[in-house]
């Protein structure tokens, strides 16, 4: 019995194995040299050691920032392939690598020591009975996500025993289960469950990273999800969230950052990767290695052209398929995962990784197809085999529902798949993934209810957030009592919802936005752990009702071989439209009509029986042909439908008012 400890850093010069007792011990009880280096690798076996034994390192190395160096051994670091950490960090300055407050402080050295403060790894029991559990494996014309926080979503449901809401076991059970069934989704994306660092700015405000996109683990799954407060519970009870979800047939996505870590630029503290080798971890700058090239807004960026990086995050990815059996990842600001030098290359060595692995090309990718960097825009430029959020399918969406003009073309093509985007790069209409809104920016219901952004509870005085004029025409600012107001934004919650659900592509549906959850208008509620993001389960009558119009729309979505395609329209097969488009007179969209900015009422008529496909089994699919009616105009537009294929023609429908109901 025993266990094998190992650690890559090509400039290091000694390497400490550091074993704790508990997780208030203020020191550690032994220090073990590893004395063997394979190929940059120290290593070493230590005998009659159990799960549940804490440790952590002390890297000994040159500390020289100029030349990217910032080995500093008064410094405990946290092994980057923890599998569960036991204790979490506790900011004090000697988590720093330099004397704060000192003149050029990050070129000083501290040489206080943090083994009191810094986080702790553990050493696990990965052992799980799985049964015979498997992936859903729900095709991707199927689809259907829920993005949704594993804390918030729970934390306030009733239903629940208290001791489990906001954890990984409530979202396994019963109670949970049944929602997201009766819902209709088929995959819950997961915000960042990897161990992350609540920064310190955040708690100086009494504030946290709720969110979790400050990743300071890529294997451990976050302890403050979990029910227990073993840190060896951790991994048990996150496989039994995904095996409950499997047997209900629902897949589970994770989103994951691996673009960055919690350790910030150049005055960041020290926490693992900086410490255990700075210049292979990090992209720094050619010209002043003292500091980080920063693609992500976040101080850092990993070092994608190191194959020791690649390598890690090659692990960890393989690592929560086969270990923890999640279906898919949805990869956070994917543009700087490409970017091999400067410029994001859509070839780059992470994706010809990914495309040629056995286990990963077989999961859901979905790429967040952007940076903060220069050219980091990079929507439909992501390899076959990826999906991307579709951030032109949102913004024009929104737009159209807004009732700005001259967008009735752009609204087709992305009702449509956004054929512009994926199909010469011979992708498939699921390579979008629709969405309205997520995570990051306002809810559906402050969407449609708020002008402004209402940031004030983060503490920058309302700064922070994307900053814009909504300008939805629903009356009142916020919340208010008049029912005209709130039947204005009822409908356009239901318009927006209709439009997400009935587009072709993979819908995703922000986490309560099925029944209208509301954040009082804070766009950016990134550390705001409390009544703003946690679900209201006590749903108002008008909640539920659009709950029921959410679940109705979903079946429709199912039930509709034409919604769920495969393929591109093709336009004309064989002297007929497998898609045709209408103006409100009931004919067909001539360059005139296709050009009038004033136009913004369009009809589809989705041909069920000319899908020109089969199914996983290879059957042919045929279906119900649909008509879909939008209308973005404030005043009611008489539309008359078209002839039917038969000849006959069908009464005049009498008009919907704005807006538009399917």
């Amino acid at each position: 019995m025993g266990v094998n400890f190992a650690i890559f850093s090509a400039n290091a010069q000694k390497v400490e194995l550091c074993l704790f007792d508990s997780p208030d011990a203020t020191k550690e009880s032994l220090r073990i040299e590893l004395s063997e280096c394979t190929d940059m690798v120290w290593h070493g076996f230590v005998s009659d050691m159990r799960p549940g034994q804490l440790y952590g390192y002390r890297i000994h190395g040159p500390y020289e920032p100029a030349k990217g160096h910032r080995f500093n051994s008064n410094k405990i670091v946290l092994d980057p392939y923890a599998k569960a950490i036991a204790r979490r960090l506790k900011w004090t300055d000697a988590m720093f690598p330099y004397k704060m407050g000192s003149p050029e402080e990050d070129l000083s050295f501290d040489d206080r020591d943090n083994a009191a403060d810094a986080p702790l790894a553990c050493v696990v029991d990965s052992s799980f009975t799985w049964g015979d559990d498997k992936s859903p494996a729900v095709p991707w014309q199927k689809t259907i996500i829920y993005e949704v926080h594993p804390k918030g979503f729970t934390q306030k449901m009733e239903e629940l025993p208290e001791n489990i809401r906001g954890t990984y076991a409530a979202i396994g059970s019963a109670p949970v289960i049944d929602y997201l069934t009766k819902l209709g989704v088929t995959t819950v994306e997961l915000l960042p469950v990897h161990a992350h660092v609540d920064d310190k700015f955040l708690e100086d405000r009494k504030l946290t990273n709720y969110w979790g996109y400050n990743t300071l683990s890529f294997f451990a799954p976050e302890s403050t999800y979990s029910a227990s407060p073993v840190a060896t519970d951790t991994l048990r009870e996150f496989k039994q969230m995904v095996r409950a979800l499997h047997a209900a047939g629902i897949e589970v996505i994770l989103d994951v950052v691996y673009n960055h870590t919690a350790e910030g630029n150049h005055m960041g503290p020290i926490l693992s990767l900086r410490g255990i080798d700075n210049a292979n971890y990090y992209r720094l700058m050619p010209d002043n290695e003292r500091y980080y090239m920063d693609f992500t807004g976040c101080g850092n960026t990993l070092n994608m052209t190191s194959p020791k990086v690649l390598q890690l995050i090659m692990d960890s990815l393989r690592y929560w398929v086969t270990e923890m059996h999640v279906d898919g990842f949805r990869f956070d600001l994917a543009s700087a995962l490409a970017r091999e030098l400067f410029e994001v290359n859509r070839l780059g060595g992470f994706f010809d990784i990914i495309q040629q692995d056995p286990i990963l090309s077989q999961v859901k990718l979905i790429a967040e197809p952007w940076d903060l960097g220069e050219g980091g825009y990079q929507v439909g430029n992501f390899p076959i085999g990826w999906t991307e959020w579709n951030g032109k399918y949102r913004d024009s969406v929104r737009r159209f529902w807004k009732g700005d003009g001259g967008l009735v073309s752009e609204i087709a093509t992305r009702f449509s798949g956004s054929s512009d985007l994926y199909e010469s790069g011979g992708r498939r209409p699921y390579a979008s993934i629709n969405f309205i809104t997520c995570h990051d920016g306002f809810t559906l219901k402050d969407l449609v209810s708020c002008n402004e952004k209402h940031n004030e509870a983060n503490g920058e005085e309302n700064r922070d957030g994307e900053s814009h004029n909504n300008s939805w025409n629903c009356g009142a600012e916020g919340k208010t009592d008049d029912p005209n107001v709130n039947a204005l934004r009822g409908r356009q919650m239901r318009n927006l919802l209709s439009t997400l659900l009935l587009s072709q592509g993979v819908p995703m549906i922000c986490g309560g936005d099925e029944f209208g959850r509301s954040q009082g208008g804070n766009n950016n509620a990134y550390c705001q752990d409390n009544d703003i993001t946690w679900f209201d389960w006590n749903l108002t009558q008008d909640q539920k009702l659009l709950l029921e119009f959410t679940k109705k729309l979903i079946a429709i979505r199912k039930a509709n071989p034409v919604l769920q395609r495969r393929k591109f329209f093709q336009g004309s097969i064989r002297g007929r439209k497998d898609i045709t488009f209408f103006n409100p007179a009931g004919k067909e969209m001539d360059d005139e009509a296709w050009n009038n900015g004033f136009v913004r009422c369009l009809g589809l008529r989705l041909a069920g029986d000319m899908i020109a496909d089969r199914d996983e089994n290879g059957q042919t699919i045929a279906g119900d042909t649909l008509m879909i009616l939008l209308n973005s105009h404030l005043e009611t537009v008489p539309f008359a439908l078209p002839t039917t294929k038969a000849g006959q023609g069908l009464a005049a429908n009498p008009g919907y008012d704005r807006p538009t109901s399917p």
